[in-house]
């Protein structure tokens, strides 16, 4: 081991050198931010260029911060470590992007864009600036590209799952549907109220339709959420009423 005032201060040579693949890390990661500011997405250009940028430092670190420390006895170096633990890291960032509100999960998309925003730091990090360069156009290919592919295959589904619910008003009833829906796999993407009346008892009753996206078996979700307390009628669709209270 090298001790004493002849031992060298920093850890490696040329490291004006190492400030170009920070730069690039930087400007890409900002271009997605950027794009994430325009669409006013929680997460923006300050949290998107910080997080490329960091990531871009930590595989920089990695891979030349311990170059003093090879080939000393005793020492064991590990650059794909800290790699690792980049990508770890930006779960807990990603996490706090996703929330859920009235049973409908947001933030996936922006967690995901966080997500890529990091793998283009590291990649411009390791020294792989076409990659970073390539994920870069891809990011911008999806975000920009697919959202209409996506609305044209959504209206050139034969059926749009559809449930329509006569309940009593008041009782946190639609609370309880929303949440059946959610444990069966379902997302309520859109909610509308067709009337409301009253019974001869004076209870309000609401008519809703609720427009759904999954993947499961609509007809079950209807017959189970008919046998819910407060709901009077469910159906799928323009069918008859499964059940009623």
């Amino acid at each position: 081991m090298i001790t004493g005032p002849t031992a060298p201060f920093w850890s490696s040579n040329g490291q004006e050198a190492l400030l170009w693949p920070a730069l690039l890390a930087l400007v890409l990661s900002a271009l997605i931010g950027i794009e994430r500011e325009v669409r006013a997405k929680s997460a923006g250009l300050r949290t998107h260029t910080l997080v490329g940028m960091g990531a871009a430092v930590f595989m920089i670190v990695s891979k030349y911060g311990f170059g003093d420390l090879a080939g000393v006895a005793g020492v064991s170096i590990d650059p794909s470590r800290i790699a690792a633990q980049v990508v770890s890291g930006i779960g807990f960032i990603g996490g706090g992007l996703i929330f859920v509100r009235r049973d409908i999960v947001r933030g996936l998309t922006t967690a995901a864009t966080v997500w890529v925003s990091a793998a283009v730091g590291m990649a411009a990090g390791a020294g792989l600036p076409l990659l970073a360069v390539g994920t870069t156009v891809g990011h911008f290919v999806i975000s920009v590209g697919f959202p209409p592919l996506a609305r044209a295959l959504y209206r050139r589904r034969a059926e749009i799952p559809v449930l329509r619910l006569d309940y009593l008003d008041g009782q946190g009833v639609l609370r309880n549907v929303l949440s059946v829906c959610t444990e069966q796999g379902w997302a309520v993407h859109g909610l509308e109220v067709d009337r409301e009346s009253t019974t001869e008892e004076g209870y309000r009753v609401a008519s809703v339709t609720l427009t759904l996206a999954g993947r499961g078996n609509l007809v079950a979700l209807a017959a189970e959420i008919a046998q819910l307390s407060g709901v009077r009628a469910a159906r799928t669709g323009a069918e008859e009423p499964l059940d009623e209270q």
